[in-house]
């Protein structure tokens, strides 16, 4: 499961079996999970955040979006 960026306690991974579904990110911060896609973003799954935390974890996503994809597209890429 890749790793792609820690930053503010979270981290932004995929689970490398994930080649078959679209481009999304998981998030986790130790119990606390979620899932956004990335094609437009949208939350997909949340598991213990708060509202106000989704927000905060949206313009992570936002912000990271393209390197989200990027390394998303070279690991899957490398799979086929």
């Amino acid at each position: 499961m890749p790793t792609i960026l820690r930053i503010k306690g979270y981290r932004f991974f995929f689970f490398s079996r994930e080649g078959n579904e679209p481009v999304h990110i998981h998030i986790e911060h130790t119990d606390r999970y979620a899932k956004f896609w990335l094609n437009p973003i949208q939350l997909a799954e949340s598991v213990g955040f708060r509202s106000s935390e989704i927000s905060e974890l949206r313009k992570l996503v936002e912000e990271n979006k393209n390197l989200f994809e990027e390394k998303w597209n070279e690991y899957f890429s490398n799979k086929s």
